[in-house]
C-alpha cells in the first residue's frame, strides 16, 4: 500500500467524520488514577495527546490543562489543570514498554515538562513515521486523512480546556485525537509490512 504525500482541504472536507465508539473516562480526581493507569498499563501501544486553553494574547502560554491516554477501547481525559501529574501517570509516560504515539510529541512534552521534569521513553511521533512513508503532511489532520480517508474536525481546538465541565463536544474532541494515533499507526506499520514482504511471480 503506497499513500500520497499530500491532500487538499477540500478532499478531507468531503471524507466521513472520524467518531471514537469507546469509553471516554474523565479522571480529575486523585482516587481514579490508579484504576485508569492500571488500566493503561495492560496495552503495548496507546494513544497520547494534550490540550492547552489558549491565551489568545501576544506571549502568554498557559499550562496544559488535559492529557489525554487512549487504549483502542477506552481513553482517559487526565484533567491536570485538576490534578497533578502523579508519580503513576509518569510511570506510564516513562516506560519503554508501553509505546505512546503521538503527533508532534516534542511539543507536547515541552507542556507537560513545565508541571513536571521526567524522562520521557516509549514515544512514537507520527509526524516522522508518516514521512517513511513518504508523506509530507505534518497535521495530525491531514496524516488521518491520507492513511484512514477520515476527517478529524478540529472545531474544539480553540476552546476552554480548563471549563468546569467539558462539554461532550470537547470529549469526543480530545479522546479521537488520542485513539486516532493508535489507528494511523497500525495503518502505517501494515503497509510497511506488506511493502516489504517479496511479490509472488506468476506461474
Amino acid at each position: 500500500m503506497s499513500f500520497a504525500a499530500t491532500i487538499s482541504n477540500d478532499d478531507i472536507t468531503a471524507m466521513p467524520t472520524a467518531r471514537f465508539n469507546g469509553r471516554i473516562v474523565i479522571v480529575d480526581k486523585e482516587s481514579q488514577i490508579e484504576a485508569a493507569c492500571r488500566d493503561l498499563s495492560r496495552w503495548p501501544v496507546i494513544g497520547f495527546d494534550t490540550e492547552t486553553r489558549p491565551s489568545f494574547r501576544a506571549g502568554v502560554t498557559n499550562r496544559v490543562a488535559l492529557l489525554q491516554l487512549s487504549t483502542p477501547k477506552t481513553c482517559y481525559l487526565f484533567r491536570l489543570c485538576r490534578i497533578r501529574l502523579d508519580n503513576r501517570i509518569l510511570k506510564i509516560l516513562c516506560s519503554k514498554r508501553i509505546i505512546k504515539v503521538g503527533a508532534d510529541v516534542a511539543g507536547d512534552m515541552r507542556s507537560l515538562h513545565v508541571l513536571r521534569d521526567f524522562d520521557a521513553q516509549g514515544f512514537v511521533d507520527l509526524q516522522a513515521e508518516a514521512g517513511t512513508c513518504g508523506i509530507e503532511e505534518k497535521s495530525l489532520r491531514k496524516i488521518a486523512a491520507i492513511t484512514l480517508g477520515v476527517r478529524v474536525s478540529k472545531a474544539q481546538r480553540l476552546s476552554n480546556w480548563e471549563a468546569a465541565e467539558l462539554t461532550g463536544q470537547q470529549k469526543m474532541y480530545a479522546a479521537i485525537d488520542a485513539w486516532i494515533c493508535i489507528e494511523i499507526l497500525d495503518r502505517i506499520r501494515r503497509a510497511q509490512s506488506s511493502a516489504d514482504k517479496p511479490e509472488m511471480s506468476a506461474l
